[in-house]
């Protein structure tokens, strides 16, 4: 069972990032996702143990962002994948079989592709625009959500992610999506990560 809310986490440095991942943590997050960007491996690694320490003790599952390899030695509960990191039949070759694998997509033919290749979960966006991610995909918006999902009667849950607030949350679930990725916004205020869970947790008929 994957969580309906998942924490990306945010920071200038690894030690910022870690400290977020507490916060996360401390304020009842049950996924979060470990993204570093353009750091040495070494740090990269270092930074996951830490992370997995953390995320342990609050019984919090962890994604490392990228790199499987890391997400086996630190024993994570998974990784995600983009579109231009390893294949996920790669990884899962590489990976234990509890572990899990998500990938990012953008379209149709991204998420056909990811089912094909057996994801454990989707990451589709953005649904707008957000400055933490270089490259920017094109941006989906509530309609593109409602016409991929429409097309892909899709079993692997879908997970909508891109400068999501608390208030896109009623709308986007009546898309169909399982739930949200979400980093900025819980970084502003990690209080709202508790309405985030019962927006998400009620339903749809009642959002």
């Amino acid at each position: 069972m994957i969580p309906n809310l998942h924490y990306i986490s945010q920071g200038e440095t690894p030690e910022q990032h870690l400290e977020n991942i507490l916060k996360a943590c401390t304020h009842g997050a049950e996924l979060v996702q470990l993204r570093l960007k353009n750091e040495a491996e070494n740090t990269l690694l270092k930074t996951a143990e830490r992370a997995r320490e953390i995320t342990k003790k609050f019984h919090a599952k962890l994604i490392i962002n990228d790199h499987y390899k890391i997400a086996k030695a630190v024993q994570a509960d998974g990784v995600h994948l983009g579109k231009t990191d390893a294949c996920p039949r790669v990884a899962r070759q590489h990976l234990y079989d509890w572990q899990i694998i998500g990938g990012t997509a953008n379209n149709l033919q991204d998420c056909q592709e990811l089912m094909h290749k057996k994801v454990d979960y989707i990451g589709l966006g953005p649904f707008r625009f957000t400055s933490t991610k270089k490259n920017l995909s094109p941006i989906l918006g509530l309609e593109g959500y409602v016409s991929l999902l429409n097309e892909l009667h899709s079993e692997t849950p879908i997970i909508a992610i891109g400068g999501i607030t608390l208030h896109d949350i009623p709308e986007l679930l009546k898309t169909g999506i399982n739930g949200v990725a979400v980093s900025g916004a819980i970084t502003k205020d990690f209080e709202t990560i508790k309405a985030f869970q019962k927006i998400l947790k009620t339903p749809v008929d009642q959002v």
